[in-house]
């Protein structure tokens, strides 16, 4: 159970109770104090540790806009959440502006839980991110520090003759060794990438006609063929007619520095292009549930009918297309972490075992597969089936890029990864994980092709090899269990994708396969509650065909309406879990109280707060993930009727 430590400005002990009694309903171990002073907030602040501030708007002694001063001059990221028993549109905007992170009135208390959850995961988030901009601070601190001692090249250049002096050390920087650099100017302009080359001695005349000093930033490739990034200063000095007579400079190897800029750029870029792609998937489902669904309803009907020649045929395709599409749409959910999933505590070995033959299979014959997994490796907690699909789209990926045959090799172990190696990986927080990696001796990838190597869409293959959305997958599925993966590739030496997920002390589960009896049908009552019209429509119809007694309502107040007039029993709820107004997992409670042997049957093409935690499933909850079909919509009722 996850502590949560709770700091509530508040003058009455009764509405801190409740306030309480909500936060109880989660799964949160409450620590909490109550101060209803401008004083007693300091002091609070400035001697506990709080995760989270939940203010009354209104108090005899100061208001919640009193309560966010306090907070924005203590300097802590503490989300601040105001509650009040009535609050006008103006004022909680005002509260808004004023940095509070959301408001809440008293009497809808149950939307509480949902925003600390949501507010407790934006501070994680932006805690990461502030360890990585510390990270690039440490980083530019050493290099400050190497500047004034060791690991720092100088170079003198005489403006008359031209001479160059490079330090030993300088040399080192360029790729050169001690003794062979060539001393004129020219030779240090050469030494320099061809696409840097023109800046450098731009920035050189700009700074001696100045009299400023020249900072330079420059790539240059070393003899084994890997490019490195050289940062300097150069200071120009002149005679007593101002004449410049010679200049020096030094320069140091900040390679690893660029590399964690990228990373960070990286990161920003995936996390847009996650957003963009879980809300297309989103809305997607909906009219993928319709097209799937209808598809084979019609195929099914005209099972028995003599149809025109080719008309079966087209029906088939556009049921295939659906098929693909829904396809799609689930790695992009995958991509941008929103898949439901259910993980299990287990051995990544196992896993592997399970897949070989599989994989075998897969890569043909003309390569060889090698597993090298460790007897002594730890338990992880993930989605087993999400792990075999990470697994697969590695090996794909390690077969294309063998088309003459090679090696691919699977390992396994248990790895530490400290704080030095997480300063080089902005994503990585240091601790004990478990590491499998995919191998190959393939064709390699350049630094470009790395750098995106994870973006939806993009491939370097032919159009007929597959969508690019292949690692972006597997990206997806690492991030979602807390994991990290990295690529390590050069042209021409192959690639290793490692995967590294946090390591569990637990014993792995052991997991029981459901038997289905192959029947969907049944006399119950069902209430069908969905927005989408297309989507209501279809589950009806099928539920209906399936021998269900079914009622309908789009929204949670028709489905109350609905439910009131009736005076039989329901026997099931299926509701999608987003809807406008009150979502179907407040629906289902609200229901329950009138029909407490109602079972309940959530149905999304998303995740939402309202059933999962960080898109992880709450026990005990069914749910039917969009798009869904008839044999998937009838197998999942009775499964939940028969529970």
């Amino acid at each position: 159970m996850e502590t949560l430590r709770v700091l509530i400005v508040e003058d009455t002990e009764n509405d801190a109770l409740l306030v309480l009694h909500e936060l109880a309903r989660g799964q949160y171990d409450v620590t909490h104090r109550r101060v209803d002073t401008s004083q007693g907030l300091r002091e609070a602040l400035d001697t506990e540790r709080w995760d989270l501030v939940i203010s009354d708007f209104s108090l005899p002694t100061l208001t919640a806009l009193d309560v966010l001063k306090v907070l924005a001059q203590s300097r802590l990221d503490l989300p601040c959440i105001v509650v009040s028993g009535t609050i006008q549109d103006e004022a909680a905007v005002v509260a808004l502006r004023s940095g509070a992170h959301d408001f809440i009135v008293k009497d809808r208390l149950a939307r509480l839980l949902p925003a600390v959850s949501r507010e407790l995961r934006e501070a994680d988030v932006r805690r990461q991110r502030s360890a990585a901009e510390v990270s690039l601070a440490e980083t530019r601190d050493r290099m400050r520090f190497a500047l004034e001692a060791a690991g720092v090249g100088t170079w003198e250049f005489d403006i008359a003759s031209g001479a160059t002096v490079w330090s030993d050390v300088m040399e080192r920087l360029h790729g050169q060794a001690p003794g062979t650099f060539q001393g004129t100017f020219e030779a240090f302009v050469d030494a320099i990438h061809p696409d840097d080359r023109r800046g450098v001695q731009d920035q050189m005349l700009k700074s001696t006609r100045d009299h400023t000093a020249a900072r330079l930033e420059y790539q240059v490739t070393w003899p084994d063929g890997s490019v490195h990034w050289i940062s300097g200063v150069g200071q120009t000095f002149y005679n007593d007619a101002g004449r410049a007579v010679r200049a020096a400079g030094v320069g140091m190897d900040i390679t690893a520095q660029k590399s964690l800029e990228n990373q960070v750029r990286l990161a920003q870029r995936m996390e847009s292009i996650g957003l963009l792609a879980g809300g297309i998937a989103h809305d997607f489902n909906n009219l993928l549930t319709g097209i799937l669904g209808y598809s084979k309803l019609v195929l099914e009907d005209l099972a028995d009918h003599e149809l025109p020649e080719g008309t079966r045929r087209d029906l088939e395709e556009i049921h295939k297309a659906g098929e693909r599409a829904a396809a799609l749409t689930y790695q992009l959910l995958a991509f941008s972490r929103k898949q439901i999933i259910q993980p299990t505590v287990l051995n990544i070995n196992t896993v592997i075992a399970r897949l070989e033959p599989m994989l075998r299979r897969l890569i043909g014959e003309d390569i060889e597969l090698t597993a090298r997994l460790s007897p002594e490796l730890a338990s992880a907690n993930t989605d087993a089936g999400q792990l075999e699909q990470v697994l697969m789209n590695l090996i794909v990926n390690a077969r294309d890029a063998l088309p003459t045959g090679g090696k691919i090799t699977i390992e396994t172990s248990n790895v530490e990864l400290d704080a030095a190696y997480a300063r080089t990986h902005v994503a990585v927080v240091p601790g004990p994980f478990v590491m499998f990696a995919v191998s190959d001796n393939g064709f390699g990838m350049p630094r470009e092709v790395q750098a995106r190597i994870f973006e939806p869409f993009f491939t370097t293959k032919t159009k007929d090899r597959g969508t690019g959305l292949g690692l972006a997958t597997v990206y997806g599925i690492v991030k979602q269990s807390n994991g990290s993966i990295w690529v390590y590739s050069e042209p021409g030496h192959g690639t290793t994708f490692k995967v590294y997920l946090p390591r569990v002390g637990e014993a792995p589960a052991t997991v029981t396969q459901r038997i289905h009896t192959g029947v969907v049908t049944g006399k119950e009552t069902i209430l069908v509650v969905e927005d989408d019209q297309q989507v209501r429509k279809f589950t009806r119809d099928v539920l209906m065909r399936n021998g269900y007694t079914v009622f309908e309502a789009s929204c949670a107040e028709e489905a109350q309406q609905v439910a009131a007039a009736r005076s039989g029993q329901i026997d099931l709820v299926v509701t999608d879990v987003v809807m406008p107004g009150v979502s179907g997992r407040v629906l289902a409670e609200r229901l329950s109280r009138q029909y407490p042997t109602m079972k309940i049957l959530f149905m999304s093409g998303y995740t939402d707060d309202a059933i999962v935690q960080h898109g992880v499933l709450t026990p005990g909850v069914a749910f039917l993930q969009k798009p869904f079909t008839l044999a998937g919509l009838g197998r999942a009722v009775r499964d939940v009727l028969d529970a």
